[in-house]
């Protein structure tokens, strides 16, 4: 396929796993490994590079994907020149754990509590694998064994599998993985049908941003076009502590269900509190027409849907807020791990439950860093600066408030609910520049 450099995408360079959406439901694996050869980690991405699909081979009916992630400190295992790595945005070349206290990666969040091997600098290549059952998982396992055999100079150092049911949802209790946004060039639709599609480079190296300007490109160009940034993170969920919290201040069931949708901002169907603030309604929650279409420009004063929510901070939307909204979203790939909570289950059973995270986008910096910063962990852009997010962020009692008329409802001593286990930032080439760095011979 042949496409003019500088406009069209092409479609035919670009990993899939970049921007495809996932089967439903689906079982997957994040694979971490060492390289401690640079030849024989050339040799493994000589390997692999002919079993991923682009975006334009992707065969929606087969469903399995391989995507390949190279940490900075994996390219520099691999060799690629101090001339090109020099090139490559500070917050990569630092990584998710030096930039930990930064983005409120702090207390039990913070990197001297992480889950080895995961913010060290062995973390050097991340394989992600998926497919709609394990029986067709198990074809993509065993096609990375094939490439790893004989090559004892890269090491696999972690594992986490994952897994998302037909009802997608989250530990929590929640639909999750409904709002993703439209991409110019791809083909692929949006879910709200209010928010009109992104330039390209929001997402992949090498195109027009929203900005208007081409999003920089690491050099030489074959190895930073066509590429994007991956936020990787192991996040551990106490699905007891937040059902405890709630059930503690709700007056009956019916409001501990309403004050749970309200932290979320969504009920548990998918359903939004911005279409339906009063009770769940599981045929619109199960509609993709239908249950992203929506704005919050209609509720300024968050009373259906409380402006410090944790999905209205995560995508404003359309809402009056400090920061120009469409320069700070991302794709946003949630997959569950570990075991659910029976329901109605208030005791932690010890379990290791949560959600491996990984946020794509082409600006770490103004995407990731900047809603882990600004709308997870401060408030001031609501108006409310003592407030974090109340699910996500690194609550030190600055509350939640759920506004109501006459009287608002103020909810302190909020708990962590969410703790970072381990991360990582991650460039995913395309697929020229994954065969360049297989070819350098430095």
């Amino acid at each position: 396929m042949s496409i003019e450099k500088g406009s069209s995408l092409e479609l035919d360079d670009i990993q899939a796993a970049a921007l495809q959406p996932r089967p439903i439901p689906y079982a997957g694996f994040y694979l971490a490994l060492r390289i401690d050869d640079r030849q024989q980690g050339r040799e493994l991405l000589r390997r692999l590079t002919p079993a991923l699909d682009s975006v334009a081979a992707f065969d929606p009916e087969r469903q399995v994907s391989l995507a390949v992630a190279l940490s900075f400190q994996g390219l520099k295992a691999l060799g690629v020149p101090e001339e090109s790595l020099a090139t490559f945005p500070e917050e990569f070349r630092e990584g998710m754990a030096a930039r930990a206290e930064y983005i409120g990666d702090v207390g039990e969040s913070a990197p001297e509590n992480w889950e080895g091997p995961l913010g060290s600098k062995d973390v050097h290549l991340i394989l992600a694998g998926l497919a709609p059952d394990t029986a067709r998982l198990e074809t993509v396992l065993l096609l990375v064994r094939d490439a790893l055999r004989d090559l004892p100079g890269v090491v696999a150092i972690w594992q986490q599998d994952v897994h998302v049911g037909p009802d997608e949802k989250e530990p929590f209790g929640f639909r999750d993985g409904i709002g993703q946004p439209a991409i110019e060039g791809t083909g692929i639709p949006g879910t709200n049908p209010y928010e009109e599609p992104l330039r390209a480079g929001e997402f992949i190296t090498g195109y027009k941003d929203e900005t208007h300007g081409i999003t920089p490109v690491p050099q030489p160009e074959v190895l930073g076009r066509n590429g994007t940034y991956v936020a990787f993170r192991k996040l551990h969920t106490r699905v007891a502590d937040f059902r405890k919290y709630l059930h503690e201040r709700a007056t009956d069931t019916a409001d501990e269900e309403l004050l749970a949708a309200k932290f979320v901002g969504r009920w548990p169907s998918g359903a939004p509190l911005a279409l339906t603030p009063d009770k769940d309604d599981p045929e619109l929650g199960a509609d993709p027409k239908r249950n992203n279409a929506f704005m919050y420009g209609d509720d300024p004063e968050g009373l259906k849907c409380p402006v410090g929510a944790h999905a209205r901070r995560m995508n404003p939307r359309d809402a009056v807020v400090t920061g120009e909204v469409r320069l700070h979203r991302m794709i946003r790939r949630g997959t569950t791990y570990g075991p659910p909570l029976p329901k109605g289950v208030l005791e932690d059973d010890g379990a290791d439950r949560g959600i491996m995270f990984a946020f794509v986008g082409a600006h770490l910096d103004r995407q990731f860093e900047f809603v882990q910063r600004q709308w997870v962990n401060d408030g001031k852009f609501i108006g409310a600066p003592a407030e974090k997010d109340p699910l996500i962020g690194v609550n030190d009692d600055g509350g939640f408030t759920v506004p109501r008329k006459p009287i608002r409802r103020r909810f302190k001593g909020l708990p962590p609910f969410v703790v970072n286990r381990g991360g990582e930032y991650c460039f995913m080439p395309g697929l020229s520049a994954l065969r360049w760095i297989a070819d350098l011979d430095t």
